[in-house]
This record gives structure tokens, sequence and C-alpha cells, in this order.
């Protein structure tokens, strides 16, 4: 890719990077920072509150982009996006006082790869839909296929970035090397190979080698965490790190920079994250059995795990999750029981209940339900009573282009929050 940027375009970064870095210098801003540690180090004092906007960001994003070069739309996206939910919603996001950048790594299960057929829009663009073509269709007559797993890291393209944008808006807005969470999810990873009804019969036809497949993902996933471990590439996660579904990494229970620059980091160092969503179908027993070997394998590497998606975590609560001993934060989505997970998680103290209100309420129709929305916050509020609770609003694909409902959304849960928490 050509990482060039033009003299207009860095212009425009540049003025990015000024909001961004006025953003995060705001008093609020910072005070908001500070309450996030107190939150995932089980100190806080209120639920934090997240609306996620990249789901509906076509929505938000055309009217403020105008770089012209591939490469600087995509930089001045993510400066954007850095403080957009600060400027629009005033929700819990921390807006960072640097602009972080990844490093061009790669993990492709098995080596093979991915085949998928995207719906069309009207203006010719890919629609939400898809559908993955399988790879792996019958277990026993493929499982040939299944090769030791492909990755690396680019660093070549990792320090060409770096250079141009240190160059670009480096002074004024500091570029820094950094990772998100640890992010590991293997029955993800295997539907965009199989497919979801190859998946469930593998397991029934051939568990043998399923859990022998499923071992191997395990394997694989650490040995690379082993190649990023040998190239000091597994960064702190204290701070603004996004941890996955919604959430941040800041923490004061896990090293951070000052031991980064004494030795190389592992992944009992870090935060990781782990979800399931695809076994939902599957029972409970059959979780534990077919999937939960794998998953603990891999958690049990991380110094703290955030577990969790759309899944309902109840029915495999008991047996499987709440034996994560490094367990910190649990989605309750909108399919979970609240009630139970709210009983299990008061008992258990040490675990964030993270919940996923349905999108639903503000993703449908045009004018807003205040009663069904102050309704559901409520049944949240009172289920998760003497827990740390935190409130991230998902997978919303539209906002009707209406700014303000969105805000009032917002508003509406804080109102809750401030009556009765």
């Amino acid at each position: 890719m050509d990482y060039a940027i033009s003299k207009q375009d860095k212009a425009i970064l540049r003025e990015e990077a000024r909001k961004q870095m006025d953003f995060a210098n705001r008093e609020s801003n910072i005070a908001k920072r500070k309450e996030w540690y107190l939150h995932n180090d089980l100190k806080g004092t209120r639920p934090m509150i997240h609306l996620e906007t990249w789901t509906f960001a076509q929505e938000l994003l055309p009217q403020r982009l105008h770089c012209t070069g591939d490469f600087a739309r995509e930089m001045e996206t993510k400066l954007i996006c850095n403080y957009l939910n600060q400027d629009l919603f005033d929700d819990d996001r921390v807006t960072p006082d640097y602009f972080p950048l990844e490093y061009d790594c790669h993990f492709k299960l098995f080596n093979i790869d991915e085949k998928v057929d995207h719906t069309q829009e009207k203006n010719g663009g890919e629609g939400i839909g898809y559908h993955f073509q399988p790879q792996l269709e019958d277990l026993e007559d493929d499982f040939h296929k299944i090769q030791k797993s492909d990755f690396g890291v680019d660093m070549d393209a990792t320090h060409a970035k770096l250079d141009i944008l240190n160059d670009t808006f480096g002074d004024i807005l500091p570029v820094k090397m950094s990772m998100d969470c640890l992010y590991s999810v293997p029955t993800q990873m295997l539907i965009h190979l199989m497919g979801m009804e190859n998946l469930i019969f593998a397991m029934t036809d051939y568990p043998e080698l399923f859990l022998d497949m499923m071992n191997r993902i395990a394997d694989d996933t650490l040995d690379y965490y082993k190649l990023l471990e040998s190239k000091k590439l597994i960064l702190p996660t204290t701070g603004a790190q996004a941890l996955g579904q919604g959430s941040w990494c800041y923490t004061h229970e896990l090293p951070g920079e000052e031991e980064f620059a004494k030795r190389a980091f592992t992944p009992k160092d870090v935060w990781g994250f782990m979800d399931s969503q695809e076994t939902v179908v599957i029972s409970p027993k059959m979780y534990e059995e077919m999937i939960f070997p794998c998953y603990k394998k891999i958690s049990e590497q991380f110094g703290l795990l955030s577990y969790g998606c759309c899944e309902p975590v109840d029915p495999i609560w008991d047996n499987c999750i709440s034996k994560l001993d490094n367990l910190r934060r649990v989605s309750i989505s909108p399919w979970s029981n609240e009630d139970i997970m709210g009983e299990r998680l008061r008992d258990r103290k040490t675990v964030i209940y993270h919940r996923k209100p349905s999108p639903n309420m503000l993703g449908t129709g045009t004018v807003l339900d205040e009663n069904a929305v102050r309704a559901s916050i409520d049944k949240t509020l009172e289920c998760a009573k003497g827990c740390k609770l935190e409130i991230t609003q998902r997978d919303v694909y539209t906002i009707n282009h209406d700014i303000p409902k969105a805000q009032r959304y917002v508003n509406l849960i804080k109102e809750e929050i401030a009556k009765h928490w």
C-alpha cells in the first residue's frame, strides 16, 4: 500500500490531530479516564456507559471526511473516531492523548484462505449480509487440509506507517505503538472455514477429530503468542486499548510501560478476550466437552480476561465460565438471563456485569420509546445490584441519521443510573 500523504491531506490530518489532543486534555475526559481505572480495578462507584458507533459510522463520518488519499483517509477516520463519542454523545468513552498504531500482524487459521460472498447494495457497495463458502465440509474427508496456522508480522509496513504519521502530525499528537487485548475467537474462525452446519455436524459425527482440531487451534494460538513475545510485540494493555465488545483496558492490576521497558511481556501480562457466539445452538454439556477445553487452554494464559459477546452465558456459567480464575468481565447480552447472572456475580464479586441492551430500542423506528428504554435500564440496574456494572450499547446499524435521538438515548441511561444506582 502507498503510505504517501499529500500536502493537502497532511494539513487536514494535522487539524484533526489538534482536535483529538484538545478533547483529550479536557478536564471531563481526564476525570473519565480515572473512573475507568477505578471501574476495571473493581473500585468504581457508578456504572460506566459506552455507545459503540462503528456500526452506524456511515451516518456520522462522510460529512466529516475530507482527505483524498486512501491511507490519509483511513488515518483521518481513526483520528475522528478517537474523539467522536466525546464530541457527539458525551458517554464514557475516553479520548486518548496519543494516536495508537498497531503492528501489522496476521493469523490465518490452518493456513486456509477464507472465501466469503457479500450481499450487494443498490449503489454497488457491500451489504451487511454475507455467506462463507465452506473450505472444510466433511471433517473426516477434509482433515488433511488442516495444516499449521500461518502467522507473522510485517515490520517494514509497520515502520513505514510509523514514520509517515510521525512526520505528518507527531509533533501535535504523539504516535504510539499500541496493542489491543489479545483477541481469540476459535469458533468464529472455524465458522469462517466450515460454515455453521458443518461445524455442528462435525461435533456429533467426528467428536475425536473435532477435539483434535480444537486442540490444534489452541496450540497454534499459543505459538502465535510466543512469536509476539519473542519479538517484544506483546504491548501493555493498561490504558485506552480496546478490550473487545465496546470496553477498554484501563487497569492498575497489570504491568505497564515502566515494566515493559525492562523485559518482554507474555500473555500473562495483558488482557485477553474470548467469545463463542456460534455455539449457542449446542447444549451446555456439549460446550463443556467439545469447546471449553480449547478455550480454557488459551484463556488461562492471560493476565485478565473478558468473555462473551451476544451468546447467553448463564447456561454455561456454573460448569465452565465461572471456572476461569482470571475472569474480570463477562458479557450479559440481550439473550442472557439477567437475574441469574446478577445473582452469580454478586457472589463472585470480582467479575464486572457487562450489560449489552437490545439494539432495537435505538436502532429501529424513528421515535425513541423513552418508557421502554427506562424500563430496560431499570431492570438491569435492579438485577445488577451489588455488582460492578458496565453498559455498552452495541450492534446499532442505523440511527436514521438522527444524532439527537442517540444523544437522548445516552442521557436516558444516565438519568436512570442517577435515580436508581
